[in-house]
């Protein structure tokens, strides 16, 4: 058979679900011509399918070794690159896609994909766009769409896209799960059919964990408490089983910047002089999109979203390649750099992001744990630090399903050891770092408002506006688990919630006694 038409079955097979008998065809087509950038192509695809990443990087570098301006072989390199914290190379690699371009909807929802996590969401929005444009009827490219349209609070529209791929794909647990974040339920209609896709055979446990999540958001909507814990319960089950946690190499991390990061290594160096960024921190869903909301209601103050910028200033001063996110390794990698160069490294990669005012916030949650390295590099920085009480903090994690952030979230105990290292770190920055960063209790600011927001204001050294008090009319883009609920004024409903399951949660309860968590 000729090779197009051993490649065309290879495709085909792969479109079934079928790549092993896919992989067998291209090493067919690979013996008798090395040299078809379309062989490896599908070589790339396959290894996709079959989760070897390795291989796929070879294969889809072998085609841009063939044919340099193929770029949907560059997209699927940057998504791979990004996903591995190898940050240069999937620059470059962006670069390449970029400059050849393509009307191929598979190239569009890749370069979406990368910019999406790179944290830019309106490139990201053009290439979703176009790619829906091109292949309507493609469900993930629907579904990248719609959640990018919930981050622009775009939540009508999201809803319509979401409503579209079930419709196609009645048991699409990512769609569900998408839907139920994105709205409040108001009757058991959708639930119930989530719960029989649950009952139906060979679920995955990825699919599992959504589908749960899902349930559980749904039941707490609707005040089924049991039927919520029962459900979140079982997403976080399921979840687990699909992640891989180092709780040793998180307390490895932990102990490096608690050993290193010291008042006269923040005092050696130089740092850059810009006083424009605003950072957001602390643990996830403890308040940081509410807080984010009241700073950027003030006419000064632009909202650039949950940035992954600075991390990345570091990795790519370093050349660091580790998969994850923040590590020992690239801390260590990270103290003798030229911070001013990191300063204005991350100036420039936010460069688009920041609005046409003089401030902007960076409301990424997990930065908390580089205050250190933002204060060397940003000296004038204003960094704000959310609060919240241990319990209702835990339970608002591990009732969450999050994308590839906070492994440490879906096992109770677990979850609950992290925040103890987490509250023991942040301790340890405020008596080093006495007066840099300001705290800002979530519990105290949902209750009273308005005296809250002025401190926090006049923190930030901004002259006080009224509409900080109405941030829930802002129409701007939220990049948070809770985009759907923000655009509506404080509340308090969160507030001790966890009590409504205090039996199912001792373990994470016992475990914060155990670490002298104060309750």
């Amino acid at each position: 058979m000729a090779p197009q038409d051993l490649l065309k079955q290879g495709f085909a097979l792969l479109n079934q679900g079928r790549p092993q008998e896919a992989a067998r065809l291209c090493q067919q087509v690979i013996a008798q011509n090395p040299r078809i950038p379309q062989a490896h192509f599908l070589v790339g695809l396959v290894a996709l399918s079959l989760r070897d990443r390795l291989t796929a990087v070879h294969a889809f570098g072998s085609v841009t070794q063939l044919q340099p301006d193929h770029a949907a072989a560059w997209a699927q390199l940057a998504k791979l690159f990004i996903e591995e914290g190898q940050v240069n190379r999937a620059d470059q690699a962006l670069k390449e896609a970029e400059k050849h371009g393509s009307s191929d909807p598979l190239v569009q929802d890749l370069l979406g994909t990368v910019y999406t996590r790179m944290g830019d969401h309106a490139r990201a929005k053009v290439q979703f766009e176009q790619a829906v444009a091109g292949a309507s009827e493609h469900p993930q490219y629907s579904l990248n769409l719609a959640n990018n349209r919930v981050y622009h609070g775009d939540i009508a529209e999201a809803e319509g896209l979401y409503q579209s791929v079930l419709n196609r794909i009645p048991n699409h647990a990512q769609a569900h799960w998408a839907l139920a974040s994105a709205r409040k339920a108001t009757d058991r209609q959708h639930l119930e059919a989530m719960q029989a896709v649950l009952q139906q055979p060979n679920i995955s446990e990825r699919s599992r964990a959504f589908l749960h999540y899902a349930v559980g958001k749904e039941c707490e909507d609707l005040k089924d408490w049991d039927g919520a814990i029962d459900a979140f319960m079982a997403g976080a089950k399921a979840r687990r089983a699909t992640v891989a946690y180092d709780e040793v190499a998180e307390q490895a991390m932990f102990d490096f910047l608690a050993e290193h990061c010291t008042e006269q290594w923040l005092a050696d160096g130089q740092g850059s002089d810009h006083r424009a960024p605003i950072f957001v921190l602390g643990q996830p869903r403890t308040g940081t999109t509410l807080i984010e909301r009241i700073i950027t209601s003030h006419s000064d103050v632009s909202s650039a979203g949950e940035l992954q910028q600075f991390g990345m200033s570091l990795r790519r001063l370093n050349n660091h390649q580790d998969p994850r996110r923040f590590s020992a390794e690239l801390f260590a990698a990270s103290m003798a750099l030229d911070f001013k160069q990191v300063g204005d490294s991350y100036m420039n990669a936010t460069k688009r992001l920041q609005g046409g005012t003089p401030r902007f916030v960076d409301k990424l949650p997990v930065n908390y744990l580089l205050i250190p390295f933002i204060l060397k590099a940003f000296p004038n920085a204003k960094i704000v630090h959310l609060t919240r009480d241990p319990m209702d903090a835990c339970f608002a994690s591990f009732k969450q399903l999050f994308a590839d952030a906070y492994l440490h979230s879906y096992d109770q105990a677990e979850m609950a050891r992290h925040h103890s290292r987490y509250l023991k770190l942040m301790a340890l920055y405020r008596e080093r770092f006495a007066g840099r960063f300001f705290d800002i209790s979530y519990e105290a600011t949902a209750q009273d408002l308005e005296p809250n927001a002025r401190a926090l204001i006049g923190y930030l050294e901004l002259p006080w506006q009224d509409a900080c008090l109405n941030f829930h009319q802002q129409s701007g883009a939220v990049s948070t688990a809770s985009a759907a609920q923000v655009r509506e004024p404080a509340h308090t409903r969160s507030i001790g919630r966890w009590k409504k399951y205090q039996q199912q949660l001792q373990p994470m309860l016992q475990t914060l006694s155990n670490e002298n968590i104060a309750i």
